[in-house]
């Protein structure tokens, strides 16, 4: 799957299984962080998705401090 995160500031949002796969995490710990308010989200047509400015948030987390800082 590729997907590439925006360079400017619109508005894209990913699903719970996009974050997932961009995070490399698994789609239920992503479900959790958004349920838990760890991860942000706006919910359309029912589903929750999620800012591309979050996944960004967490990828720049990550880098700061490694081992550490799951979603």
């Amino acid at each position: 799957m590729a997907i590439r995160l925006p360079e400017s500031g619109r508005g894209t949002h990913y699903s719970v299984r996009q974050t997932a796969w961009i995070l490399n995490l698994p789609p239920a710990q992503v479900s959790r962080a958004v349920r838990l308010g760890v991860l942000h989200a706006r919910w359309r047509d029912g589903r929750p998705r999620i800012p591309a400015t979050e996944i960004v948030r967490l990828l720049v987390e990550r880098d700061r401090h490694p081992g550490g800082g799951d979603a």
